[in-house]
């Protein structure tokens, strides 16, 4: 049985912004110090891949745990990012099974790519929320959740397309106001599909 995303994607965008309201300050900071950490260490000559492979997953975790509490008008805090590495295994091993898929299914073709990243979407978010889930568990299951959804986040990512060229045209500047915005929408678009499977 398919569980619907129902709430038109403006108004999943209207919320992210009533959510972010008194906390664009925090936000702002919190992706800042989470980019001055992940590309740098990308850059390192030699090794930095490596170690940006192996901390990726446990901080795309902690983006997750911090975004979904904005998300959630809950006690949000900048150390949220770093929750992610005390489930350590399972990010190392999302972050590599998400990277190995994708790739695959773009060999295809680039359009099955985008499909294969949609539907592994929702993968940081839920191992965010659940302590026993593993890492290919938490990725089976974003694919069931997306089930039906994919067209209508691809649409909720088109809607941001005029905001990224904007923000191109700021030098990158603005992109500081955006990705909070796009991941708080985000995060919004997941409790929407967990909101329907409890109705359900």
């Amino acid at each position: 049985m398919l569980t619907l995303s129902t709430t038109e994607n403006r108004i999943l965008m209207a919320q992210a912004r009533e959510s972010l309201r008194d906390k664009w300050g925090l936000a702002i900071g919190t992706f800042v110090v989470f980019t001055v950490i992940m590309i740098p260490i990308a850059l390192i000559p030699g090794a930095g891949w490596i170690i940006a492979i192996l901390i990726g997953g446990p901080m795309s975790i902690g983006l997750a745990i911090f975004t979904l509490s904005v998300s959630r008008k809950q006690d949000s805090q900048l150390a949220q990012i770093f929750e992610g590495f005390q489930k350590f295994s399972v990010g190392l091993g999302a972050y590599i099974l998400k990277a190995i898929f994708t790739i695959l299914w773009m060999l295809l073709l680039i359009v099955p790519g985008i499909i294969a990243a949609l539907s592994y979407s929702m993968t940081y978010f839920i191992i965010a929320e659940d302590d026993s889930i593993g890492s290919l568990d938490a990725i089976t299951k974003s694919k069931e959740m997306m089930r039906g959804n994919k067209w209508k986040l691809f649409c909720l990512c088109f809607r941001f397309l005029g905001w990224i060229l904007l923000c191109i045209l700021t030098i990158g500047i603005g992109f500081l106001w955006l990705y909070p915005y796009m991941m708080v929408s985000f995060a919004q678009f997941y409790d929407d599909i967990k909101r329907q499977e409890i109705i359900e």
